[in-house]
């Protein structure tokens, strides 16, 4: 995809004044994904969405989601402790594997199938066997040789939305926000991890499961 130069100051001006607007044609007449990015672009941009809550409350969050799970590793399949041995392992950027361990981990305390919500492929992967399946996700490309991160992007109804994207927590920031720019629901696989974020993260509700309660009262007390 050939990348073109973006006036950002004058899109965010035309996307502020559009707002309303969008939100009342995409809550009532639901349009798919595809339509929306060919109509409303600039919801599609990285500068858009709640970047700065998130990082905020990630960078708060990641000590006391480690502390967490290595806490209660044994409760849960092998998956967790796979996944810290492999922070463990780091030697270098270790702030950044954190944060990536802190995010990767949610829907595997929260005991669902993190593969719903983060997915990997192989980048000689044919393009619609790379996204098939995906409702809504984070796709990380890999190299066939060495398994190095050639790519992460953004996926919403088998469509990738956004791509180039630095790091998985960053892409997590912009997937809840296109989700509540485009008014659609979690899914139910990934439905405990989805309001984790929402409610925890972004604070973008005061309602929450059961669940989420008690996750959040477990997490506070680390």
């Amino acid at each position: 995809m050939k990348k073109k130069n973006k006036d950002m100051e004058f899109i965010k001006q035309k996307m502020d004044i559009t707002f309303s607007l969008r939100r009342m044609e995409i809550v009532e007449m639901e349009p798919m994904v595809s339509e929306v990015l060919e109509r409303w672009p600039g919801l599609f941009l990285e500068e858009q969405d709640l970047m700065g809550k998130f990082k905020a409350a990630l960078e708060m969050l990641t000590p006391r989601l480690l502390k967490l799970y290595r806490a209660r590793k044994c409760a849960f399949s092998r998956e967790m402790e796979t996944l810290l041995e492999m922070l463990d392992k780091q030697t270098s950027d270790i702030t950044s594997h954190r944060r990536q361990v802190a995010v990767e981990g949610l829907p595997i305390f929260l005991r669902e199938n993190t593969e719903k919500l983060f997915s990997r492929c192989l980048a000689t992967d044919a393009d619609d066997k790379q996204v098939k399946g995906i409702k809504m996700g984070v796709l990380t490309v890999l190299d066939d040789d060495d398994d190095t991160v050639i790519n992460i992007a953004l996926v919403l109804e088998e469509t990738i939305v956004l791509k180039d994207i630095p790091d998985t927590p960053t892409a997590l920031a912009y997937l809840f926000g296109l989700l509540y720019a485009l008014n659609m629901e979690f899914p139910k696989d990934i439905k405990y991890t989805c309001e984790t974020i929402q409610h925890i993260f972004m604070e973008m509700s005061t309602n929450c499961s059961q669940r989420v309660r008690s996750f959040k009262t477990k997490l506070l007390n680390q």
